[in-house]
């Protein structure tokens, strides 16, 4: 029997030829793992459970992995490029499913406006450290997001290659960071004390995994680059699980080598320094042990880091927002195929020009690019990245509860590894709130309005998705098997 020609890509669906590799690269990237060890790292160290910090990054991929198990099962049976939304509508309906887009636009608009005001500061910090002139951080910012919104605009793959690009080169500078300080063994020796149980089992353990758990927020758009995947059925599990392995290991290692780069006596205190204004753990560690000429590489790839940071977001917030096009619930013209670039360009405009104004509101404030900014707006998508892998966890549980016939592969990963999923996604979504003025520098106020926002955005999508049907499984699950 000869094979039937391939199809025509729907109007309202995306192609490509991604391979595992390029979607790691993307969701790595916005990641932003150097700027994750630059940021989050001191944060950690300073407030957290000092020495011991490394093991939250670790505890924090183990929770990611189980709930990975779950997601990796449920995605043969999703054919829509719509990640979260697509899942929670397959197990709990059309509600759940909305409430869970709206929480995403939410949760991922946050973290792309957030860093926009940290690559503003930084291009600042740079331009300023090479003898240049000193410029209001929303110039730059804006200048990023104009680079943005030109690439965004335009076919994945270009994308793909530009952030492949800047994430390799961040990765290997720190790499060489970790290799010369892990295998000299820093001031001291190698801190072998990182692992031991009074340094891990502190009280303080939990503000390690609310920041390793912010480290992390982006990891899940695997999912959304489906249609444009290569080869779904294995791409998007193999990215899923390579990217939390990824980013948990080298987070890390990471945290263990500045730790070890500074000694376990001061770790704590150069931490500190850094949170204070008065130094900085990443550069400072690699002009000892580099020298300043890498210290300055890392200071230019610590903006290339910010700058593939939101590139990655604003192509998954696009790509959000097409898939929901599609489906009738944004304005259709969002579900616009560009017929050259073959890309979501309107949505992709659209988004350009919704950062821009959120932009400006920030910048008419006066609000710092950092704490104002960017800490307030990470806090909002960490709120919001728990709440979806929460109740996507749910939704899986449900979904091969009420079709036990697609669950081919044991109990495991369709309700042992979802239940666990959800025990620990309870103790990060406590620790995420119980340490939320930490994340967000705001008083307790402040910060209650900002962790409201992402319900909030829940139950809006909730009460309007009642008219809604988000995908193919929710209506004929078994027709989707192979």
């Amino acid at each position: 029997m000869s094979t039937p020609p391939a199809a025509a890509p729907a109007p309202h669906r995306l192609d490509g030829h991604l391979g595992t590799g390029q979607i790691v690269f993307m969701v790595i990237a916005a990641a932003a793992p150097l700027t994750v060890v630059g940021g989050n790292v001191p944060l950690a160290v300073a407030g957290g459970n000092g020495v011991g910090a490394p093991v939250g990054f670790l505890l924090a991929a183990a929770v990611l992995l189980v709930f990975s198990v779950g997601f990796v099962a449920l995605t043969p049976h999703v054919r829509d490029a719509g990640a979260f939304f697509s899942y929670v509508a397959a197990g709990l309906g059309s509600r759940a499913g909305l409430g869970t887009a709206f929480t995403a636009l939410v949760a991922y608009t946050a973290i792309q406006v957030g860093v926009y005001g940290y690559a503003g500061w930084a291009l600042n910090d740079l331009v300023v450290s090479f003898g240049g002139p000193e410029m209001p951080w929303w110039a730059y910012a804006f200048a990023v997001l104009a680079v943005v919104a030109v690439l965004g605009y335009r076919h994945i793959e270009l994308s793909a290659k530009v952030l492949g690009v800047a994430l390799v080169l961040e990765i290997a500078v720190v790499v060489v960071l970790d290799a010369v300080i892990l295998g000299g063994g820093g001031r001291d020796g190698l801190v072998t004390s990182t692992f031991a149980p009074e340094n891990v089992l502190t009280p303080h353990i939990g503000v390690a995994v609310l920041f390793a758990l912010t480290g992390f927020i982006g990891f899940e758009a695997t999912a959304v680059f489906r249609d444009e995947a290569r080869d779904p059925e294995r791409t998007i599990p193999r990215a899923t699980y390579l990217a939390v392995l990824v980013i948990g290991g080298f987070y890390a290692v990471s945290c263990w080598a500045l730790i070890t780069g500074a000694g376990a006596a001061d770790a704590v205190a150069v931490a500190q320094r850094t949170l204070d204004g008065e130094g900085n753990f990443l550069l400072d560690t690699t002009q000892e042990h580099l020298g300043p000429v890498l210290r300055d590489v890392v200071q230019v790839l610590l903006v290339s880091s910010l700058f593939a940071c939101v590139l990655s977001f604003h192509n998954v917030l696009a790509r959000y927002q097409f898939s929901l096009a599609g489906k009738g619930v944004l304005p259709r013209a969002l579900a616009h195929r560009h017929p050259r670039h073959a890309s979501p360009s309107t949505a992709s405009l659209v988004q350009t020009v919704t950062a821009a104004a959120v932009l400006a509101v920030l910048a008419l404030l006066g609000l710092d690019p950092l704490v104002g900014v960017f800490g307030s707006m990470a806090g909002v998508a960490t709120v919001g990245m728990v709440l979806l892998m929460l109740t996507t966890s749910v939704a899986v549980l449900v979904f091969f509860a009420r079709n036990p016939g697609l669950a081919t592969r044991g109990r495991f990963p369709t309700a042992v590894a979802p239940v666990l999923a959800v025990l620990g996604l309870l103790v990060s979504l406590w620790l995420v709130l119980s340490n939320f003025t930490l994340v967000t520098g705001g008083s307790v106020a402040t910060s209650t309005v900002l962790a409201l926002v992402p319900p909030a955005a829940f139950a809006v999508g909730a009460l309007a998705g009642g008219r809604s049907r988000l995908t193919d499984a929710e209506r004929v699950p078994g027709d989707l098997v192979r």
